[in-house]
């Protein structure tokens, strides 16, 4: 037996719970997984408060992040005693996740934990920070250099902006963050923010083409936040969206495209190929400072994971909720 956040759904509607489940009842996989530390993600509040049908089905496991030891493997890459991380693959959503102290999932869908974090490091990081070194490996290959001018993260304080604060200033470029919280400032300064914007000036409907001022743009907010990022980009600048914290719609005109040639680079980090996945988590090892992972994240036990969602929803979280559910 071993302890889990289970949601189930009947006729009356969604529940969610800490239970004891039984190891016969794990889903089918070639690695099992000893779970040390998992993480809660806005994909995984909307999952446990039931706000999105994110879960396909039911019960389920929540917990798109995790990080553990292999117990067992029928994989060739893997065997007893590998450290690995597990990002994304629907798993929280379509197959039994990380908030569990067990795991059984494919090997396919594993890396390595980098020699540079440890495994609670590795969690601080999760999904967010893994998706914001998507979002800076996207704008570093669309061409987007330090010289270019000032590069915009929206959604700052969160999970993703945090982390891509972070990378960004590593990297070299001038960074602005976008925060709706300004007590938070001094936070995004240590981060490496160059400068703080609050987000009501790019909340609201504006002008197709505005001022030109970002080289690049990290968004996880969409709606009008990032039909203004990309109203206000540069001529020949890109704008990577990964997120919809604001919202799914993008009330934007071909303007910034056709006139300024902006590039609005899609980033997706859920079925993402091994190779940008190797790709992001080497930057993190290279470029991301341990230690400001103690600022950027908070550390929670299991049975705290059901409260703490609502929170997250809520916008009461800064940077990143680390689970660990051995305790």
């Amino acid at each position: 037996m071993f302890s889990a956040i289970l949601i189930d759904k009947t006729d009356d509607g969604q529940s969610v719970s800490l239970k004891q489940v039984d190891r016969a009842q794990l889903p089918e996989g070639d690695v099992t997984i000893d779970i040390l530390y998992s993480t809660l993600n806005y994909k995984d509040g909307l999952a446990i408060t039931g706000t999105s049908p994110v879960v396909r089905k039911f019960p389920m496991v929540p917990g798109i992040d995790l990080v553990g030891t292999v117990q067992e493997s029928d994989h060739v890459d893997w065997r007893a005693g590998d450290k690995v991380v597990l990002n994304g693959w629907g798993v929280g959503e379509g197959h039994w996740g990380g908030l569990a102290q067990v795991a059984r999932l494919k090997g396919d869908w594993l890396v390595p934990l980098p020699d540079a974090f440890t495994p609670r490091q590795a969690m601080a990081i999760g999904t967010a920070g893994y998706t914001a070194a998507l979002c800076v490996e996207a704008l570093v290959k669309a061409g987007v250099t330090p010289d270019q001018g000032e590069v915009l993260v929206t959604g700052a304080t969160g999970g993703v902006g945090s982390v891509a604060v972070a990378l960004l200033k590593k990297a070299g470029f001038t960074v602005i963050g976008s925060t709706g919280k300004a007590a938070e400032a001094d936070y995004l300064t240590q981060l490496g923010a160059d400068g703080v914007i609050d987000r009501a000036e790019l909340s609201e409907k504006g002008k197709p083409l505005q001022k030109e001022r970002w080289a690049g743009v990290v968004d996880s907010v969409g709606s009008f936040t990032l039909a203004n990022a990309c109203a206000q980009t540069r001529y020949g600048g890109a704008v990577a969206a990964c997120g919809l914290a604001q919202g799914a719609d993008l009330p934007v005109t071909v303007m910034p495209f056709i006139l300024r040639g902006v590039r609005l680079l899609g980033i997706d980090s859920v079925m993402a190929p091994r190779a940008p996945r190797m790709a992001a988590w080497e930057r993190l090892g290279r470029d991301l400072d341990p230690a400001l992972l103690d600022l950027i994240a908070e550390e929670i036990g299991l049975e705290q994971a059901v409260a703490a969602a609502s929170d997250l929803l809520a916008g009461k979280v800064r940077g990143r909720i680390i689970v660990d559910v051995n305790r």
